[in-house]
């Protein structure tokens, strides 16, 4: 019944969760977050694709067997063709299913006589028709072109969000908004560093792609924040903290479901797609999506909020708006005390008050009431309603 309760009132958007009072913990999470991701920025750094490294790619039918021995099989064919020093193997990616399936195999780059030579090893180790094999030289200019081009892509689309949400709301929900969609990206590019995919033209779409989904929630927060504080210096009952904190539990369900709805096809993508049935392809794509969106509703809620209530709560208007508001409870509460002294009797202490409905001192056994002591009977009348008076 106490879930079930909760679950009414998160749904209705009166779980009152103290998530912007909590703000320096969300914070202090984020850095060390940001942290663990530079870090693996600088040692484990990013598993390049060959689009992006440049290289040599071998294309070998599935038929030939699994993943591991379609890698071996490259690997002992740069060895018989003398290039083994020269070569760095990569992990043999699935493509596609049934008879047409294929496994590809990346080296570093290679000359093409060393390609042919390697080709050649691969044909008379597995034992395959020689047009079932194929190799692929990839220069490193082209990756380098994407990703200089997704770089400009992402400054366009920062300047003009800044510019949308400065003029829709103002430039510090801007800049809290900003601060959160960096946030999503730093922490998704650590995810997928210290997991170790390759870095192909999927994963730049897929991160191209969660900066939309990223501010839309955060679009929907601010909003409903602004709804909420709208003329709130009139009065005296509310902080900007406080308003904040409300508007981000009335959005709470919305912003759950929405992350649900669209985690669930990412999450069939990834785990169904690219772990079940082996599209190697897919994973790519599927992992900085998912990631991305679960940390856009996340940062939305416990990073983008807080920051800007820190922001906010640094203006002086609002300075000024929090301290009235703090020191008219104080009052409330000082005033309350106050009534409480000015009831007591003078010289008594707390330990000295008797209840209102305690008598002044304990009968003695056997003695009669005062109130009966000081009205004596007449003629004998006793308890009688009528004055002791005989009826006739």
């Amino acid at each position: 019944m106490a879930s079930k309760g909760f679950a009414d009132r998160l749904y209705r958007g009166e779980a009152n969760l103290n998530i912007v009072g909590r703000r320096k913990l969300w914070f202090a999470i984020a850095g060390a977050l940001v942290l663990v991701a530079l870090g693996s920025f600088v040692f484990r750094n990013f598993h390049l694709g060959i689009e992006f490294a440049g290289g040599t790619q071998f294309v070998i039918p599935a038929s030939v067997g699994s993943q591991p021995e379609a890698q071996s099989a490259v690997a002992r064919a740069v060895e018989t063709a003398g290039v083994a020093e020269a070569a760095d193997i990569g992990t043999a990616q699935k493509v596609g299913n049934g008879p047409d399936a294929t496994y590809t195999v990346r080296t570093e780059a290679l000359t093409q006589d060393e390609s042919t030579a390697v080709k050649n090893a691969l044909v008379a180790d597995l034992k395959v028709p020689a047009g079932d094999i194929s190799d692929n030289r990839v220069s490193a200019a082209w990756g380098t072109q994407v990703t200089r081009q997704a770089l400009l892509g992402l400054a366009i689309f920062l300047v003009l969000v800044l510019g949308y949400l400065i003029v829709r709301f103002e430039w510090r929900m801007a800049v809290a908004a900003v601060a959160s969609l960096l946030l999503d990206l730093v922490l998704t590019a650590g995810v997928y560093s210290l997991v170790g995919f390759e870095v192909t033209p999927s994963t730049v779409i897929g991160f191209l792609t969660i900066l939309g989904f990223s501010l839309y929630d955060v679009v929907v927060v601010f909003d409903k924040v602004q709804e909420n504080t709208r003329g709130i210096t009139a009065g005296s009952t509310q902080t900007y903290s406080e308003a904040t904190n409300l508007a981000v539990n009335q959005t709470l369900m919305r912003s759950i479901n929405t992350g649900l709805v669209a985690l669930l096809p990412v999450g069939g993508l990834l785990f169904i797609g690219a772990g079940l049935l082996g599209a190697g392809s897919l994973k790519d794509l599927g992992l900085v999506l998912f990631v991305g969106m679960g940390l856009g509703v996340l940062s939305s809620i416990m990073f983008a909020a807080p920051t800007l209530a820190a922001l906010k709560d640094q203006e002086p208007r609002i300075k000024a708006h929090t301290a009235r508001v703090l020191a008219r409870r104080s009052g409330v509460r000082s005033g309350d005390v106050a009534r409480g002294e000015r009831n007591r009797p003078a010289g008594a202490t707390p330990a000295e008050e008797v209840p209102a409905l305690a008598g002044s001192s304990t009968p003695r056994p056997g003695v009669r009431p005062a109130a009966k002591r000081n009205n004596p009977r007449s003629g004998g009348a006793g308890n009688r309603p009528s004055g002791g008076q005989k009826r006739r």
